[in-house]
């Protein structure tokens, strides 16, 4: 246990709410998944269970289960959308380790080899770039 309680006002619980919006790319009973507006990559998504958990050291490990496989099947999705030669999966667990949201999340980046990962600064990116994204995405996980 990480010994902290989960803020159910974090930005991620919010959207999956509906109170702010976001690019999503896949959604089933469990888990969420949606552009990053910050990417580090062209194709950064982020994928978060639907249960509230602040991270994988308070996460239910049934709900663990069942969000690994969606990271698996973005993964796969987004390597192809983005024609990328891998995918970086990156997970924070509390401060000191990167989190700076508090609501657990898995980062798939799909990467190519010759361009390095951007900082994950304050600059978002442009809205239509994000759906145009989010878009090639949706379009990977259904063919």
């Amino acid at each position: 246990m990480s010994g902290q309680s989960y803020d159910d006002n974090n930005i991620f619980a919010k959207i999956l709410r509906g109170e702010i919006p976001a690019y999503r790319v896949y959604e089933d009973d469990h888990t969420v998944a949606f552009m990053d507006v910050m990417p580090q990559a062209p194709g950064h998504l982020l994928v978060v269970p639907k249960a509230p958990s602040r991270n994988m050291l308070d996460a239910d490990p049934a709900v663990l289960s069942k969000i690994i496989q969606v990271v698996q099947k973005l993964a796969l999705a987004a390597k192809q959308a983005f024609e990328a030669d891998g995918v970086t999966i990156m997970q924070f667990n509390e401060a000191a380790a990167g989190q700076t949201v508090y609501h657990l999340h898995f980062h798939v980046v799909p990467r190519s080899e010759s361009t390095p990962l951007r900082p994950h600064s304050g600059q978002m990116e442009d809205g239509d770039i994000l759906k145009a994204n989010a878009e090639k995405v949706r379009t990977a996980l259904a063919g």
